[in-house]
C-alpha cells in the first residue's frame, strides 16, 4: 500500500464520480487543493477524466453556463462565499455545481450553502478528508515546520505564557485534523498511545505556569479524600503537570475521530479480508535528540544531510551530455524514480555497489558492451558519457552517480570517519568493540581544534557529548566552545537543547537522570559508523511485542488488552458487503494475487506521528520494521528534518524562531484572543481574489482570461492566474542527471 497511490486513487474516484449529461466538466480549484492535486497527479491524468478546463476560484472566470463544474476546494468561509457568489444576483457561473471539500466542512458553512441562492444549482456535496501531504509511500507530512517553535520556544516573560499556550493549542488542533484525515483515508479507527516522559516537565508554553493553570480548588480538609472524591477542580489544577505536547495532541485526535464516528456510525467500514485494528503512536522530537544530530550513512539520509537538496526532493546538479558538454539539471527525488526507491535505505557502500552492479548489467543488456565493466565510480562516469542512445536510463544512473560521488567527496573532505566515530560513541555509550569509551575527550578535542572540521559538525559533536554525559559543568562547556571556536549563535544551538528536556549543565553532586527509554543494543551485523538506531525503533519493536511501558506510552481511551471481543468498533464480523475503502470500488472483487498479497493486505497498521520533525533515519526505520515486524508502518510529522535544519532551528529557538527558514519573522507576540478552529483554518488557507481583467482595448486576437486553464483543444497552457501549476510537484516526471569531476581512490569507503 502506498499513501501516494491511495491519495491519487481517491482524487480520481472523486473526479470520475461527476458525470454531467454533456460529458465534459470544468474543475475549479484553489491554491492549496491545486498543490495537493499536483503532488499525486499530473495535468494529463486530470484532463483524461473528461475535464475540459481547470480554473482557479480566486481568478477572474468567464461564465460557462453550458458546463457543469466540479469544485475541489478547501473548506474555508472564503470559498463558501465564492461558491455562493457564482450563483447569486442573477449570475450563473456554471450549469450546476458538484462540491467536493478536501477537508471536513463546518456545520454552519453547510447551512450557509444550503440556504443560499446557490442551493438550486448544487448537485452534490462531499467531504473527502484528504488534507495531508503524502511525501513517500509510507511517509506523510503536515508541512508545518514552524510548529517546532510553537512547541519548544520558551515564553520570554510571564505575560506570554497564556497567548503562547493559546497559539500552540490552535496549532495542535489544526495538526490533529490532518492526522484524522490520514486515519480516515486509511479507514482506520486506531487505538491511540502518546509519549509521556517522566524525566522532565512539559516544555515550551506547556510548562506549568500560574497563568495557564486552572484555578486552585477551594481549600478544605481534603487531605485524606480519594482522588475521585476530591473533585474535578483539584484534578484539573494538577493535570497541567502532565500536559506534554504528545498528550495534548493525542487527546485532540481522539476527540476528532470520536466526533466523526458519532456522525458516521459505519466508520470504519469493514474490510475484506479483515484487517486488525491499528494503533496511532504520537510522540515528539524531544523523545530522541540524538537522531537529528548524528551523521547517517544510508543513502537518503546521507544525501539530505550533505547535499543541497531542497525539501528532500529537488536536487540541482551538472549533467554531462553525449558530446561532453555540461548542462545544469534539476532532478526530483520521488517514489517515481525506481533507482532512488531501491537505493535510499541502503548503506552508502551497498548503494554504490548496487548502482555499479546495475550499471554493468545495463551495459551488458543494452549496449553490447565488451570488457570488464565499471570498476569504480570514475569508470562508470566515463562510460555513461558514451551512451547517448539510452537517454532516460543514462540520466537516472548519472544523477545517482553524481550524488554518490558528491557525498563521498564530502565524507573525505570533512573528516567524517573520525567525526562519526566520536558521534557513535556518544550516542550509543559504547565503542565499536562494545566497551565504555574512556578516551572520548582525547578523540574529540583534536576534532574541535581542527580547521578541517566545519563548525556545524563541531556543534553536533558537542551537543552529542553533553547528552552522553547527561550534562557537563559550565566551565567544561565553556572550554569545549573555546576549542571549537563557536560563534554565539552556535553556542546558543547547544544551549537551546535544554528547551527539549536535555540537561546540559550539571554540578558535582547531581545524579544521573534515569530515562526509561533508551536505544537497545542491536544484534544484527552493522557498520561501525552506523551503530546507533533511533529510539523510535525501540518503541515500535516494544509496542509490537507488548513490552512498551504503559506509563511511558499510555493509551488515550481503550487499549487492545481491555477492548471487547468484537474489537475495534468495526461491528461484528458477520457477513458484510466486501467493499474496501482502501481500493477503488470496481476492483474489490479481484482475488488476492497470491499468498504474499493476501498477507500484505491485512497487515495491522501502526501510524507514528513525530511532532516537531522526523529524521530520515526514522523514516527509514518505518520501512525496515514493516518487513521485520510484518506490520504496515506509516510515519508522519510536522516536517522532515535534516541535521543542518535542526541546528539552525536550535540557534533561534530562544528567539521564538526569528531568522529561521520556517518563520523568518518569528512567532510574533500576540495578545489576540484565542481563535476558533474555523478562524485558524480560514487564515491558513486565505487567498486574495485576482483583480478583474482590464477591458480598455480589445486585443487583436482572443487571449485566455487570467486564471483560465487548459481548454480541451490545446492542452498546453498552465495555471496562468496562479502561482503553482497542477503538476508542479512532478511525481512521475522524468528528470535528467549528470556528473561532476571529483578525484577518487578505489579504497575510499572506510565504513
Amino acid at each position: 500500500m502506498s499513501l501516494i497511490n491511495t491519495l491519487k486513487s481517491k482524487f480520481l474516484e472523486a473526479i470520475r464520480s461527476v458525470n454531467p449529461p454533456g460529458r465534459w466538466k470544468i474543475l475549479v480549484v484553489d491554491d492549496h487543493s491545486q498543490r495537493l492535486l499536483g503532488s499525486v497527479l499530473k495535468q494529463f491524468d486530470i484532463l483524461e477524466e473528461n475535464v475540459t478546463l481547470i480554473e482557479n476560484i480566486s481568478s477572474h472566470r468567464e461564465p460557462q453556463p453550458q458546463f457543469e463544474a466540479m469544485y475541489l476546494l478547501m473548506s474555508t468561509t472564503q470559498n463558501v462565499d465564492r461558491i455562493i457568489r457564482d450563483f447569486s444576483n442573477g449570475h450563473q457561473q456554471y450549469a450546476a455545481a458538484h462540491l467536493f471539500f478536501v477537508d471536513g466542512l463546518a456545520e454552519h458553512l453547510f447551512e450557509r450553502l444550503t440556504s443560499s441562492p446557490a442551493e438550486p444549482y448544487l448537485r452534490a456535496l462531499q467531504e473527502l478528508f484528504l488534507n495531508f501531504w503524502a511525501i513517500e509511500a509510507q511517509a506523510f507530512s503536515v508541512r508545518a515546520p514552524g510548529a517546532f517553535f510553537n512547541m519548544y520556544s520558551p515564553p520570554r516573560n510571564d505575560m506570554l505564557y497564556k497567548p503562547m499556550r493559546d497559539r500552540l493549542d490552535e496549532e495542535l488542533r489544526f495538526m490533529s485534523k490532518m492526522i484524522m484525515n490520514v486515519c480516515l483515508t486509511l479507514n482506520e479507527y486506531p487505538y491511540i498511545r502518546y509519549y509521556s516522559p517522566s524525566h522532565h516537565p512539559p516544555l515550551g508554553p506547556l510548562k506549568p505556569h500560574a497563568s495557564t493553570r486552572p484555578p486552585p480548588p477551594a481549600e478544605t480538609a481534603s487531605r485524606w479524600r480519594t482522588n475521585l472524591a476530591r473533585g474535578s477542580d483539584a484534578r484539573a489544577y494538577e493535570s497541567v503537570e502532565g500536559d506534554y505536547v504528545a498528550k495534548v495532541l493525542a487527546f485532540m485526535v481522539q476527540q476528532s475521530l470520536d466526533e466523526y464516528k458519532k456522525t458516521n456510525p459505519d466508520f470504519p467500514k469493514p474490510s475484506d479480508p479483515l484487517r486488525p485494528r491499528g494503533t496511532l503512536i504520537i510522540t515528539d522530537r524531544s523523545m530522541d535528540t540524538f537522531a537529528p544530530l548524528l551523521h547517517e550513512f544510508t543513502y537518503q539520509a546521507m544525501a539530505n544531510d550533505l547535499l543541497p537538496i531542497e525539501d528532500g526532493t529537488t536536487y540541482r546538479y551538472k549533467f554531462q551530455t553525449a558530446v561532453g558538454a555540461y548542462e545544469d539539471k534539476v532532478a526530483t527525488l520521488s517514489d517515481a524514480d525506481s533507482v532512488w526507491t531501491e537505493l535510499r535505505h541502503m548503506h552508502m557502500r551497498e548503494a554504490i555497489d548496487k548502482l555499479m552492479a546495475d550499471f554493468n548489467q545495463f551495459m551488458q543488456d543494452n549496449a553490447g558492451f565488451k570488457g570488464e565493466g565499471a570498476a569504480n565510480l570514475n569508470d562508470m562516469k566515463d562510460m555513461l558519457a558514451n551512451l547517448p542512445q539510452y537517454q532516460e536510463q543514462r540520466e537516472k544512473f548519472s544523477l545517482h552517480l553524481n550524488m554518490a560521488q558528491e557525498c563521498m567527496a564530502i565524507f573525505e573532505r570533512d573528516k567524517l570517519p573520525a567525526v562519526a566515530n566520536v558521534e557513535q560513541n556518544c550516542a550509543t555509550g559504547v565503542t565499536a568493540e562494545g566497551k565504555v569509551p574512556k578516551t572520548l575527550v582525547e578523540e574529540m578535542v583534536p576534532l574541535l581544534d581542527s580547521r578541517d572540521v566545519i563548525n556545524t559538525n563541531k556543534v553536533r559533536i558537542i551537543a552529542l557529548y553533553i547528552q552522553h554525559r547527561d550534562g557537563v559543568p559550565d566551565e567544561d562547556r565553556r572550554r569545549l566552545y573555546q576549542h571549537a571556536r563557536l560563534t554565539l549563535a552556535e553556542q546558543d544551538a547547544v544551549n537551546a537543547l535544554v528547551n527539549l528536556g536535555v540537561r546540559i549543565s550539571r554540578q558535582s553532586g547531581d545524579k544521573d537522570i534515569k530515562k526509561r527509554l533508551k536505544q537497545k543494543p542491536s544484534n544484527e551485523e552493522e557498520y561501525e559508523l552506523s551503530r546507533y538506531k533511533p529510539v523510535l525503533r525501540t518503541v515500535l519493536e516494544d509496542h509490537v511485542a507488548n513490552k512498551l511501558d504503559a506509563t511511558l506510552f499510555p493509551y488515550v481511551k481503550d487499549s487492545p488488552s481491555v477492548a471487547p471481543v468484537a474489537s475495534s468498533l468495526r461491528s461484528s464480523p458477520a457477513i458484510q458487503p466486501a467493499v474496501s475503502l482502501r481500493s477503488q470500488k470496481p476492483s474489490w472483487h479481484k482475488a488476492a494475487r497470491g499468498p504474499n498479497n493476501a498477507q500484505q493486505d491485512t497487515r495491522q497498521r501502526i501510524i507514528v506521528f513525530v511532532a516537531g520533525g522526523m529524521t530520515y533515519s526514522e523514516m527509514r526505520e518505518a520501512y525496515l520494521l514493516s518487513k521485520s515486524l510484518n506490520k504496515e508502518i506509516i510515519i508522519g510529522s510536522t516536517h522532515p528534518v535534516t541535521p543542518q535544519h535542526f541546528v539552525d532551528d536550535l540557534k533561534v529557538l530562544e528567539m521564538a524562531g526569528v531568522g529561521s527558514k520556517a518563520l523568518p519573522n518569528g512567532l510574533g507576540e500576540t495578545n489576540a484572543p484565542p481563535r476558533s478552529a474555523q478562524e485558524v483554518y480560514d487564515q491558513k488557507y486565505f487567498t486574495r481574489d485576482a483583480p478583474p481583467p482590464q477591458r480598455a482595448a480589445p486585443p487583436p486576437s482572443p487571449q485566455p482570461s487570467k486564471g483560465r486553464l487548459l481548454q480541451r483543444p490545446s492542452p498546453v497552457s498552465s495555471f496562468t492566474g496562479s502561482s503553482v501549476s497542477v503538476n508542479s510537484a512532478g511525481y512521475g516526471e522524468k528528470e535528467s542527471a549528470g556528473t561532476t569531476e571529483k578525484k577518487k581512490k578505489r579504497g575510499f569507503l572506510r565504513f
